[in-house]
């Protein structure tokens, strides 16, 4: 005899397989960064290190 719950369960999990196939992509989000602000961030650093070290040695 068919367990009709079984059945469902089974079906639950690869009929929104077969619809996301069938779904248009949507496109990939934009980055929210493209690496500047944390390549600024490091050059400020090093500058605030430089300024450091220079009034250490003098």
């Amino acid at each position: 005899m068919i367990d009709w719950l079984e059945l469902g369960r089974a079906l639950a999990f690869v009929a929104p397989s077969i619809n996301a196939e069938l779904l248009p992509h949507a496109p990939a989000p934009s980055p929210t960064s493209d690496g500047t602000a944390v390549d600024q961030g490091i050059a400020c650093m090093l500058m605030l290190l430089a300024l450091v070290l220079t009034y250490i040695i003098h």
